[in-house]
């Protein structure tokens, strides 16, 4: 079969690789499209390498059909060959095969492409996680999104309002927040006209301090924002792309209860990945049915083109998803 391999000048190319090895728990899935995520360009650039026994190359989530089972997933799952479903991966999306335990599937949602179906596997497992399960969100809670144009927040936007929060995102131009107008977040500030700090306070002020924040962006702005928030509020760290580095206020910490925490979708155990896409298939695949929440896909590519499919991310260019077709 064939991968998406990258050349050690971190280029990409599309070449001949092994096909994969079916365990006995696996099946083995005929992949139609595959959705891009920014940590397959940490992985690209040698800073986020897959798990142990995954593949070398990139694709955390999928689309396909399944063509081949292990004879331990016929026993333990109802899944049948030439179900249609969408898979979780640890790595491996980037080609025409992959092998996934039978408990990272799902069913492709009514009403749902391929290429729709591959966007939700990992944006939506980490947008339950971390709004539901991390961040303890409630009905009348305000959530705060940084990142409002990325893949993630296109799903977790609509995923938070559709569970009764009030949203606030952040994009750094107005263009970009035209942009992201369909995902009808309640406020949207734009960076390079407002601080972010300034525009908790007046929500603050106004009643509504922020619960939750799903922040991916980090830096010094990170700081300067706790002492605008709600009393128990949560602050969660996925990715800290505009900075490593913070100077918090610890008594802010201890005064407010304020609790900063980490969290990826990737490190985490099979078993609980397993039990987080039960969740996902009982509680959220009825809503994505319903047309409440939908992927928002920005562009579709031919997966000999994923090179310029992650130049789209690299330039922040995509509101939305991008998929690679894979023919």
């Amino acid at each position: 079969m064939k991968a998406v391999l990258v050349n050690e000048d971190r280029s990409l190319k599309w070449a001949e690789v092994p096909d994969p090895v079916l365990g006995q728990m696996d099946c083995r899935i005929q992949i139609q499209a595959a959705a891009l995520n920014r940590a397959d360009l940490m992985q690209r650039e040698g800073d986020y390498p897959p798990p142990p026994g995954c593949p070398p190359w990139m694709g955390l989530e999928v689309a396909g059909t399944i063509v081949e089972m292990g004879e331990g997933a016929r026993e333990a799952s109802s899944w049948q060959i030439g179900d249609r479903v969408c898979a979780l991966l640890g790595g491996g999306g980037y080609a025409q095969y992959v092998c996934a335990r039978y408990d990272m599937l799902m069913p492709v949602p009514r009403g749902c492409s391929m290429e729709e179906a591959a966007a939700l596997p990992e944006a939506f497992a980490t947008a339950y996680l971390n709004l539901l399960l991390e961040g303890g969100m409630q009905a009348g809670d305000t959530v705060l999104i940084t990142g409002g144009n990325s893949g993630l927040a296109s799903v977790m936007i609509p995923l938070a309002r559709a569970f009764g929060a009030r949203v606030i995102t952040t994009v750094r131009t107005p263009e970009k927040a035209a942009r992201i107008a369909p995902l009808q977040a309640h406020r949207v500030i734009v960076t390079s006209l407002e601080s972010l700090e300034e525009a908790l306070r007046q929500e603050a002020e106004a009643g509504h301090p922020v619960n939750v924040a799903i922040d991916c962006l980090g830096g010094e702005t990170m700081g300067r924002c706790l002492p605008f928030l709600a009393h128990g509020a949560r602050w969660i760290m996925i990715a800290a792309l505009a900075g490593q580095r913070s100077g918090i206020d610890l008594k802010t910490i201890y005064v407010k209860n304020i609790r900063i925490i980490g969290s990826t979708l990737r490190s985490r155990t099979p078993a609980f990945k397993a039990e987080l896409l039960k969740k996902l298939v009982k509680e959220v695949w009825p809503l994505v049915e319903a047309g409440r929440v939908r992927p928002t896909i920005h562009r579709i590519l031919p997966i000999t083109q994923a090179e310029a499919a992650q130049e789209i991310l690299y330039r922040g260019e995509n509101v939305g998803k991008v998929v690679l077709r894979v023919q």
